[in-house]
């Protein structure tokens, strides 16, 4: 193993690209995914049976086939049917239909956490159904689903290395063409191992600060220690 070459990879404009491309992939798939996911969680809730039915088609469909069928079935298909999308769209409308079928789970689990109750009595006390929904249900909801979600965002980074077989050029995609030059996998294969740390060390850091600024008790702890922090000064005066 040379430490000098692992080193270079990691400092290489490359591979900086090839990890960027992921963080974008991983982000916009799962912003659309969320998107899709609110979109099926809402017609699993309606009262209509038709778009139930067209939820439960959506869920098993993208639940039932592999990741990486999608991927190549939206690249190499659709074209057959006139529908020509670059390898980098075709990778993000694959992981982003995906991704939704599972976030719908997470949010409808989330959004019904909240009693019903309360938002009855948003209603009672003049509020409107956006009212309740921003005031009262979301603040609640989210405390539920953002543990799942930023495990979702952990395993959709992983899961991006999957969009290669479409030669989108992303990190794995990357590291393998840059070892296959010079048979050096172990430099290559590491110093993208790294990257994805890295990369998942700022999720997890993401997540723990969003939970703790949602946590309740934390906020109510940050507002007494700067209270008490104001109660010296003010007797000073």
């Amino acid at each position: 193993m040379s430490l000098q070459l692992v080193i270079d990879y990691l400092l290489s404009p490359v591979f900086f690209r090839a990890a960027m491309m992921t963080l974008l992939i991983t982000v916009t798939s799962l912003f659309f995914g969320i998107l899709a996911g609110l979109v099926i969680a809402l017609l699993q809730e309606a009262n209509l049976r038709i778009s139930r039915i067209l939820a439960l088609v959506y869920l098993w469909l993208f639940r039932g086939t592999p990741v990486l069928f999608q991927i190549i079935f939206i690249y190499n298909v659709l074209p057959g049917f006139g529908i020509r999308l670059s390898a980098f769209t075709s990778a993000v409308v694959a992981l982003s239909l995906n991704e939704g079928a599972y976030m719908a789970e997470i949010l409808r689990s989330g959004l019904g956490a909240v009693k019903k109750g309360q938002r009855t009595a948003g209603l009672a006390l003049g509020l409107t159904r956006a009212g309740v929904m921003r005031h009262i249900v979301l603040p609640q909801a989210l405390r539920i689903i953002l543990p799942p979600v930023g495990n979702q965002m952990i395993g959709m980074l992983k899961t991006s290395a999957l969009v290669s077989v479409v030669a989108v050029e992303e990190l794995l995609l990357v590291a393998n063409q840059t070892a296959s030059a010079n048979f050096r996998y172990f430099e290559a294969l590491t110093a993208a191992g790294i990257y994805y740390l890295i990369l998942t060390t700022i999720f997890m850091g993401a997540q723990n600060w969003l939970e703790r600024s949602l946590d309740p008790k934390h906020r109510r702890r940050r507002r007494t220690t700067a209270v008490e922090r104001l109660a010296p000064a003010a007797e000073a005066r």
